[in-house]
């Protein structure tokens, strides 16, 4: 009954895909069809008809997986939500068997119910798969992005010979606090820093637990002979900081990072002149 099903797609392709992309058009976001030429649609839609076929009639060496998991990915590139792929594999659905009957191919005396039943299925199993290789395409690409992220979040940029600087944006949670940690360290051998600069300009909230973190991460790189600086206090923070009772003594602090720049210059023996003409 399954290859009967695979056998009617492929036989009436042309005519199931146009039927079928006036209906998504109707009701796609407006966002993906300004992401997705008309063309790349077409081909997506077609790509997707013949998997269709191929999880029936096609082999059993797995390429139908691997084909699956290529186009999984391709649609969440594309930036297709699940939704509008879980209701497009059900508007097709409907749209088969609405043409299935049409064509009379259930013309058995009360075997409407009977093939409805194996059509169903057929489909929850085709629904199901692509759900779970969507699934699976999403949570690699989200992990890739995430990964990105952490990567940006704490760079250590070295401006100087032995003066590198580390600019902090948004907010600042433990995961991210142990990347801090990290990168300082790595960096500060790695570059050979006398200095390093914490920018937390960009850091909207200072409370206990980020000063905490900043205090243990000064530590740890002036154990490696580093002397760490926190620059970009402004009032607000500083305000947050003495309301808290929180001690920075043993972190030198400026309110600029240019302030923070003279001095790093200085602790390192050296000076911005400005070259007369």
């Amino acid at each position: 009954m399954y290859r009967d099903f695979a056998n009617f797609i492929h036989t009436n392709k042309d005519l199931l895909l146009s039927r079928w992309m006036e209906e998504m058009t109707a009701q796609a976001d407006p966002a993906i069809l300004l992401v997705t030429s008309d063309l790349l649609y077409e081909d997506t839609s077609r790509e997707f008809l013949d998997l269709i076929v191929a999880n029936v009639l096609g082999s059993k060496d797995g390429s139908f997986n691997e084909k699956l998991d290529g186009f999984a990915q391709k649609v969440v590139d594309l930036g297709w939500s699940v939704h509008f792929v879980t209701k497009g594999l059900r508007n097709f659905g409907l749209i088969v068997y609405t043409e299935m009957k049409k064509q009379g191919v259930f013309n058995m005396a009360n075997a409407d119910d009977d093939a409805y039943y194996h059509f169903e299925n057929w489909l929850s199993a085709m629904y199901s798969v692509v759900v779970n290789a969507y699934a699976d395409s999403w949570e690699k690409t989200v992990s890739i992005q995430k990964t990105a992220l952490q990567e940006l979040s704490a760079p250590l940029l070295p401006i100087f010979d032995g003066i590198s600087v580390m600019p902090l944006i948004g907010t600042i949670d433990t995961e991210r606090a142990k990347l801090i940690m990290e990168n300082l360290l790595i960096g500060v051998v790695k570059h050979r820093s006398d200095v390093v600069l914490i920018d937390i300009t960009g850091v909207p909230i200072v409370d206990t637990m980020v000063a905490h973190h900043i205090i243990q991460a000064s530590d740890a790189v002036r154990l490696v002979g580093c002397q760490a600086m926190l620059v970009g206090i402004r009032p607000e923070i500083a305000q947050t900081i003495v309301n808290l009772g929180i001690e920075l003594d043993q972190v030198i602090t400026t309110s600029t990072m240019k302030k923070g720049m003279e001095k790093a210059l200085a602790m390192t023996h050296r000076e911005i002149v400005e070259k007369e003409e």
